[in-house]
């Protein structure tokens, strides 16, 4: 019999809508300062641009703008902390929906975004269902994981310009914490804790489970590297060799369970 699962961890409604308009306006602010050769320069997301990474920004929240206008949808619920592991399935038609947005005015298709969004949401409950391309989700949920595109892409942004896109504290927590749970819901166990302070820690991987003092296997780093890691834009055995990640125990190597979100 499979390991029963923990119960969900909660967010905060208000402090998770607020994360999301946060980071969101960081990197509005930036965009609308690149210059057309910083847009047109490469990311690290196979042959995107930094203008296709700008476009898709507007589709982490123009596409929720949009399904709180259809019909509340029925159909099989995805648990939040699934999330992360079935985006995989959908790389293709994110590339294509992405490569479909009109990118001449990047001030003017930011403004219309956030505008859409904010009437969509004001009104909306945390229990309204939405449709994803996974499975429908509960609008709170879906809330959490629009804190994971918008901190990984600010990163993504970040390496491709140079910039320094801060990252709002409460976005930066909710995207630290939910792919810390991914994780352990993909590893389950107890052999290994990993720590990513100041926002998560989470027991993984199979084995003799820790109750008190000193576990024996602990893996531990700063949230960035942490997110980098679990959306495999960092290498394990790297961050490890440059004393980014600290790894104690002969059970504390992720590099077989990582990503969790690719």
């Amino acid at each position: 019999m499979p390991p029963a699962r923990k119960r969900a961890r909660s967010y905060d409604s208000a402090k998770t809508r607020a994360a999301v308009l946060a980071q969101f306006g960081h990197v509005r602010e930036a965009v609308g300062g690149l210059t057309p050769e910083q847009l047109d320069a490469p990311t690290r997301l196979g042959a995107w641009t930094v203008r296709d990474l700008a476009a898709h920004f507007t589709m982490v929240l123009g596409s929720l703008a949009r399904k709180l206008t259809e019909p509340e949808p029925a159909g099989r619920e995805l648990v939040l902390v699934d999330w992360p592991l079935a985006t995989a399935t959908a790389a293709g038609s994110i590339d294509e929906d992405t490569r479909a947005i009109d990118t001449a005015d990047l001030p003017a298709l930011y403004a219309e975004t956030l505008a859409r969004y904010e009437e969509g949401i004001a009104a909306a409950s945390d229990e309204r269902l939405v449709p994803t391309r996974f499975g429908t989700m509960r609008l709170g949920d879906f809330l959490v994981t629009r804190t994971v595109e918008l901190v990984v892409h600010t990163d993504d942004l970040n390496a491709a310009t140079g910039l320094h896109i801060p990252y709002d504290r409460q976005a930066l927590a909710a995207c630290t914490r939910l792919l810390a749970d991914a994780l352990a819901a993909k590893a389950p166990g107890g052999a290994v804790e990993v720590r990513i302070p100041p926002y998560a820690v989470v027991q993984c991987v199979e084995g003799p489970r820790h109750t008190r003092g000193t576990p024996p296997n602990v893996v531990e780093t700063d949230p960035l590297t942490w997110i980098r890691l679990a959306t495999g834009r960092a290498e394990w055995a790297e961050e490890r060799d440059a004393a980014r990640v600290s790894a104690s125990g002969e059970r504390a190597d992720l590099s077989g369970v990582l990503p969790v979100l690719s």
